[in-house]
């Protein structure tokens, strides 16, 4: 059953569930023909990208995931919130789904998530769609540096777990020129409703901080998926992952096509979800015309 708090209307989708660690994972699977797989950020959940797949599932086998922690999976206080293990995870589930041809659809944490399964299965994987993400240290970056204060500071598990400070404070303020509504922001803030229910944000703000050396491993492996036909899609104004991080995108995989939207923030599958899916089917059909 759907929670009180869920807009039906606007994620109209039926739940499915598959048990991992003696947990459920929340996913939706929706539509026929070529797989898109959509593996989300930090604070969200498969509902950033519902006007995309309903967009994209009339033609296209849509599935998301929302991980441990996470819009409608369970959250247990006390769990392996870490990048690697959803990552592993998210390996479980493409093998016992038997998804094949995938198209992987990453955001944010979605980035390192999803393509280091894809490294470890590359014979799995037929495209690559990357928004606004990293694969890499950003130990180098000014950016990364002024907020690794932040994330060493005593407060952050306080402003985490007991002012749900991610999805509150964070996530609207990464948007660019298309504002986020209230209404809309409760879908993104209700998930984590209890202090017990947040350990899966503050794991992966904690990611941040000491998982820089594995996105660098990360980074030098890269040529295990630079023959996969890529498509980057960039919110310009994203205040969190800026375009220099698009630049280094278009350096370690040069094949790939860019689609850059000038007025997007850090989110463009919420703030402008129509051109994200004109730009994935144009990408989808230029890519099965060449089979």
């Amino acid at each position: 059953m759907a929670p009180p708090w869920l807009d039906t209307s606007a994620y109209p989708f039926r739940p499915h569930y598959f048990s991992v660690n003696g947990h459920k994972l929340h996913y939706i699977d929706e539509g026929q023909g070529e797989c898109l797989l959509f593996v989300h950020g930090t604070p969200s959940w498969s509902f950033d990208f519902r006007n995309v797949i309903k967009a994209l599932m009339p033609t296209y086998r849509c599935i998301a995931i929302d991980h441990l922690g996470f819009g409608l999976s369970d959250k247990p206080a006390h769990y392996d919130y870490s990048t690697l293990n959803h990552s592993q995870t998210l390996e479980k589930f493409i093998q016992e789904k038997q998804l094949n041809r995938i198209t992987l659809v990453v955001h944010d944490f979605g980035g390192p998530i999803g393509l280091h399964a894809a490294m470890n299965h590359p014979e799995k994987i037929a495209n690559l769609i990357i928004l606004n993400s990293w694969l890499w240290s950003s130990q180098a970056d000014p950016d990364y540096q002024k907020m690794s204060k932040f994330l060493k500071s005593p407060l952050l598990p306080f402003l985490y777990l007991y002012l749900n400070f991610s999805p509150r404070f964070i996530l609207p303020q990464s948007f660019g020129e298309h504002t986020l509504a209230n209404a809309t922001l409760k879908q993104f803030t209700k998930p984590f409703a209890a202090k017990s229910q947040r350990y899966g944000a503050l794991a992966f703000a904690r990611s941040l901080l000491h998982d820089q050396h594995w996105f660098e491993e990360l980074w030098h492996k890269r040529h295990i998926l630079s023959n996969k036909p890529t498509l980057l899609i960039w919110g310009m104004k994203d205040p969190v992952i800026k375009p220099h991080n698009l630049d280094k995108f278009v350096a370690g995989f040069p094949q790939a096509r860019v689609v850059k939207l000038e007025t997007s923030g850090h989110f463009p599958q919420e703030e402008q979800p129509q051109k994200v899916a004109e730009a994935i089917g144009q990408f989808m059909q230029e890519n099965l015309s060449r089979k």
